[in-house]
């Protein structure tokens, strides 16, 4: 028979929708409940060793709200929500694309900050805008007439039944 915790935990584990949490979950149930040994469960679940370790502890000090993930805040913008929210503004409302040098030029003019073009890349991104990428021109294509006088080319040998083996040419 299951014990209380066990039960509780199983039911858990079928109601929970996170894959991440799930797998969590999992190592709990056979290290604590079924009494497993964790570098076995680890390498069953392919694994390494700190992991497991980390997610046992979070689940002793804080629960089963522990095996959730938390939100990571990452470092705070250097550029104000206000001045941001201007270059988002004169960007949209213009009817020209723009480069990566005059948006750096732009937002130095505006914050004084400098960023590095790949970072300004990725900042457009954030904002909704997509880079403006020119169709493809072939320059050395050939001319409409040369395309079908290739087309009707007869071909150069004629192949017969496979039971022969002598090729037939064309005049």
């Amino acid at each position: 028979m299951l014990s209380p915790t066990k039960s509780k935990l199983v039911n858990l584990y079928k109601k929970e929708n996170d894959p991440k949490v799930k797998e969590r979950l999992l190592l709990i149930i056979k290290v604590q409940e079924d009494g497993q040994i964790p570098f076995r469960v680890v390498k069953e679940m392919h694994r390494s060793n700190p992991w497991a370790s980390d997610w046992l502890k979070r689940y002793d000090r804080e629960g089963l709200k522990g095996l959730k993930d938390r939100t990571k805040t990452g470092r705070p913008p250097e550029m104000s929500e206000e001045i941001s929210l201007s270059i988002k503004k004169e960007l949209s409302n213009s009817n020209q694309g723009w480069t990566t040098k005059q948006v750096e030029e732009l937002i130095i003019k505006k914050s004084g900050i400098k960023y590095h073009y790949t970072h300004i890349y990725r900042i457009l991104r954030k904002w909704g805008f997509k880079q403006k990428v020119p169709r493809k021109v072939h320059v050395n294509t050939a001319s409409p007439e040369e395309k079908e006088a290739f087309k009707k080319r007869l071909p150069k040998y004629l192949w017969i039944c496979s039971s022969s083996s002598r090729k037939i040419d064309l005049p």
